[in-house]
């Protein structure tokens, strides 16, 4: 059976056009079926043949919160009510983060067991990706908090492959007694509830070495810490292209012959191909989608919500918690 996806259609700095258009890619290339919640005015014509849920609410980008939860017939409200009430396996949203999380958390509800949802991403790493959580929704966290985001990611990683993933703590040193208290004493408890899975104080630079399979944080460094990430990549991208046109006509004849390559590489660093981050520690499946998000992205989302679905990822994130 396929998986049922919803789709936020009005939420993105690029809605609703993009968002259709990388809807129309996913059910082109992916086995779903999907759900489109949007003005249907305005994407009918397009969305030819697909299930669409009118919404009429307005929910901006820079809305506060709270909206997410007084607009009751906004498109990403409608979205989460259908997936807590089963209508729906899945659910992709470009909206802003702060609505989005707050209405996952409160709307669809919980994971028994977990305190603090957040939100997680697959970056590049030497050995493939390193899951970055939280990546955003938690600016401030406890210790606590940091043992859930690890048991999580631990979860995520089981999906993506890794057999026996290992976890590290974000810190500014490898020494247990570095960093804030916060950090100090989750140390101490990642050490004492994960075991052999725990790894230790890892650094910003180990994020990408593929030293460990998961790197805990809180939202605020692992949200700085992505954006660094992909400020790098375009730098070094754009540094190639520089060097290469600046070198003369057999650099530029070695490049032609590297173009496989060199695409290969360009599409490692590109984070629209990682489509979304799950939010993780709600009782569903909600995929937040980059706000800038283009077709590409989009269609990379829904991708990862399938997955997620087909995984059984919630599945898994509860037997992590017993």
């Amino acid at each position: 059976m396929k998986p049922r996806i919803g789709l936020d259609i009005m939420g993105g700095d690029r809605a609703p056009s993009e968002i259709v258009e990388g809807a129309l890619l996913a059910l082109k290339e992916l086995e779903i079926d999907l759900v489109a919640f949007g003005d249907e005015k305005v994407v009918r014509e397009k969305l030819k043949g697909v299930e669409i849920v009118s919404s009429s609410d307005d929910l901006k980008m820079d809305s506060k919160p709270l909206e997410v939860l007084r607009k009751k017939n906004s498109s990403m409200h409608l979205g989460l009510k259908y997936l807590k009430d089963g209508k729906v396996d899945a659910f992709v949203s470009a909206g802003g983060t702060g609505p989005l999380f707050l209405g996952a958390t409160s709307i669809v509800g919980k994971i028994e067991g977990i305190d603090r949802p957040a939100l997680a991403v697959p970056v590049p790493s030497i050995s493939g990706f390193t899951i970055l959580i939280d990546n955003g929704a938690n600016v401030t966290v406890r210790p606590e908090h940091l043992l859930d985001f690890a048991i999580m990611g631990i979860a995520y990683a089981k999906i993506l492959g890794r057999k026996d993933p290992k976890v590290g703590l974000l810190n500014v040193g490898e020494e247990d007694m570095k960093g804030t208290d916060v950090v100090k004493e989750a140390y101490k408890l990642l050490k004492e509830r994960l075991g052999d899975s725990f790894y230790g104080n890892v650094e910003g630079r180990d994020i990408n070495t593929g030293v460990v399979d998961v790197v805990v944080t809180d939202g605020f460094t692992g949200n700085v810490a992505m954006k660094t990430m992909e400020g790098v990549g375009k730098l070094v991208s754009a540094a190639l292209k520089q060097s290469v046109k600046e070198s003369g006509f057999l650099s530029m004849i070695g490049a032609a012959m590297m173009k496989k390559a060199f695409e290969n590489f360009k599409k490692l660093l590109d984070a629209r191909e990682y489509g979304g981050a799950f939010i993780l520690g709600v009782n569903g499946i909600v995929v937040k989608a980059h706000g800038n998000s283009d077709r590409l992205a989009i269609k990379n989302a829904i991708r990862v919500a399938a997955k997620g679905v087909n995984m059984k990822l919630l599945d898994l994130i509860r037997g992590e918690i017993r």
